[in-house]
């Protein structure tokens, strides 16, 4: 944008003069210059301050990744190789416990199941024990029962065949009466009775 600025009429000189036109002359040598060197980085006078900028800031990186972010990088990786390996070492040592108490179990297990298998043949043989001595003496007390019964039986049967004798005998003999109108003796109706039998 141009501003107007107001001609000046000298004395001696036949024409006004402009001093916009000194104006534009020293702009135009201005930006002639500027335009005709291009970015000001790649001119080849500001190279060396743009390389000590370069060094310094590399020399700043440098002296924090190898001070300061390397060392905690390293010591991340290194606690956490050190987790990891304790962990499996635990684990490791979390399953060779668990393998120990797994065959300690099964010892058990065994050495119980043989412990109630013989106190169920223990529990059986005196169980068949005490139900045979049981029918032994059910039997002995059954023939003892069996033995008195006969007797008394025999007994019985012995009276009753005596009974039998006496009554046949009175039989007999009221019989004789009866039919003869003359009573036998006693002696007489008993030894026809045994005759007859």
């Amino acid at each position: 944008m141009t501003t107007a600025h107001p001609t000046v009429q000298t004395p001696d000189a036949p024409h006004p003069v402009a001093i916009e036109d000194t104006h534009a002359t020293t702009a135009a040598a201005h930006g002639g210059e500027h335009e005709s060197g291009g970015l000001p980085q790649f001119e080849f006078q500001h190279w060396f301050g743009q390389i000590v900028y370069l060094i310094f800031l590399f020399a700043i990186l440098y002296f924090l990744i190898a001070k300061v972010f390397a060392p905690r990088l390293r010591r991340v990786f290194d606690e956490r190789e050190q987790t990891i390996s304790g962990a499996i070492a635990t684990a490791r040592q979390v399953q060779a416990e668990a393998a120990g108490q797994a065959e300690a179990a099964k010892a058990e297990v065994e050495a119980a199941r043989a412990s109630s298998r013989a106190t169920a043949a223990a529990a059986k043989a005196r169980v068949t024990d005490e139900a045979n001595a049981r029918a032994a003496a059910e039997e002995a007390v059954v023939a003892a029962r069996i033995a008195e019964a006969e007797a008394a039986i025999g007994k019985t049967r012995d009276a009753a065949m005596t009974n039998v004798s006496a009554i046949a005998a009175d039989t007999a003999s009221a019989i004789v009466e009866r039919l003869t109108g003359k009573a036998p003796t006693a002696a007489e109706a008993a030894a026809a009775v045994k005759g007859a039998a």
